[in-house]
């Protein structure tokens, strides 16, 4: 009988379009494939058995993460290499055709590799319910965001900002990119000293803070986390500036004011892809009501193109369910719809990767302390998160965008040159 890595060559080539493009090391110990391509190690037959009953990216994902597939070395080497074969090749993104995926079960068969599909991963988000009720919503933000605070101090800077912040240049350190970027929507929104402000989707309360400490402004934070509320509040404590912010427990859907009490100005930074498709227009009045006539509104967003609106399979199933992105002018479509004028479209996308490349020498300088704190397979899951996340905004599979509007009906003081 041949070996283990051969009969997966053949029972392979249908769906990669020709030979083998990596060094595959089975189960077995037996290999394929060129000697000078990145390895791919298939560590148990579980991992076929995934790939079977979950084509394509998420059984990828789900066997990388339980270390049934493993990819020694560089890992955004070995994905590139992937991607690049992929395109030259134009492999398909949707589901096998049935041909091959049962030259795939005679051949797992034949390897005993065949049966009932293995459960998910325990990393794996397992969120029910009516897509995008407020229950739902806590559930899918819980999944992701109380994690743990200590980890998310690992992997973030000292201020606990967990978006894309603002370089100079390629040196700045994490920490200067994300006072650059507080400063940035400071700016924008025009803050003066006693203006009122609402922060819609507030994370740890970096930003509420940084207003407060900059500008001398009220800021009035809300989340659905309390792991988040806690720590904003013990870090508004910290700094001082605990009579200028307010962290409330709010869906964001709750944060519109009374008529006559709306804010001066309002920020929602990559807030909106969790709020889904069905809801952005709910979303983006919210924005627009919650600003006075001639306030300024910024929003920092992930867009994305591509077969997929939210960020994956992998991306919804482990990281951010219910996520969904869309092209940037969409989205400027959908705040236009809401009443709102739009003055300014800033791309980020370079910033991104290297803010991402900030957070990811951060978990590898603390690995083995995360690794203690939350485990192997959730190491590996954020593994796969950030340099795939580094990839496709490097490749411009997705964007980051800050969209600056205006609510009419009042002086919105934009100067006529910009100085951003």
């Amino acid at each position: 009988m041949s070996a283990v890595a051969t009969r997966l060559a053949d029972a392979l080539e249908p769906f990669i379009g020709g030979d083998l493009p990596v060094r595959l090391v089975a189960w077995d110990g037996s290999t394929a494939g060129p000697e000078d391509a990145p390895t791919v190690e298939l560590r148990s037959p579980d991992a076929l058995r995934r790939l079977l009953w979950q084509p394509g990216e998420l059984g990828a994902a789900q066997a990388y993460v339980t270390g049934e597939i493993d990819v020694p070395g560089d890992l955004d080497a070995a994905l590139t290499h992937a991607f690049a074969v992929a395109k030259e090749r134009d492999l398909p993104n949707g589901r096998p055709p049935v041909r091959a995926l049962a030259g795939a079960v005679r051949a797992a068969v034949g390897l005993g590799a065949f049966g009932r599909p293995p459960a998910p991963p325990g990393t794996q988000a397992q969120v029910k319910g009516r897509l995008h009720t407020r229950e739902r919503d806590r559930r899918a933000i819980s999944h992701h965001y109380d994690l743990s605070t200590d980890f998310y101090s690992l992997v973030l800077d000292p201020t606990m900002a967990y978006s894309c912040g603002y370089h100079a240049d390629p040196t700045v350190s994490l920490e200067q990119a994300q006072q650059a970027k507080y400063a940035l929507v400071g700016r924008k929104l025009g803050l003066e000293p006693g203006m009122r402000v609402l922060d819609v989707g507030c994370g740890w309360g970096s930003l509420s803070i940084a207003l407060a400490e900059l500008f001398g402004v009220h800021v009035v934070g809300v989340t659905i986390s309390t792991e988040q509320q806690r720590f904003a509040e013990a870090a508004a404590r910290r700094r001082g500036v605990e009579s200028l912010v307010d962290f409330r427990l709010c869906d964001y859907r709750d944060a519109v004011p009374a008529q006559g009490e709306e804010y001066d100005a309002v920020a929602s930074l990559e807030m909106g892809e969790h709020v889904g498709e069905d809801n952005y227009p709910t979303y983006a009045g919210v924005l627009h009501d919650a600003v006075r006539p001639g306030g300024r509104v910024l929003v920092q967003q992930m867009s994305r193109t591509g077969p997929w609106p939210g960020g994956g399979p992998f991306i919804e199933s482990f990281i951010a369910p219910d996520m969904h992105m869309r092209p940037v002018g969409a989205t400027a479509a959908l705040l236009e719809g809401a009443g709102l004028e739009l003055r300014d479209v800033h791309a980020l996308r370079e910033h991104y990767v290297l803010t991402v490349a900030g957070w990811i020498e951060r978990f590898e300088k603390n690995r083995a302390e995360i690794t203690a704190l939350v485990g192997e397979e959730m190491v590996r899951v954020w593994e796969l998160y950030l340099v795939g996340g580094s990839m496709a905004f490097r490749d411009g599979r997705m964007g980051v965008d800050q969209l600056l509007l205006v609510r009419p009906g009042g002086e919105h003081g934009l100067p006529l040159e910009r100085s951003w």
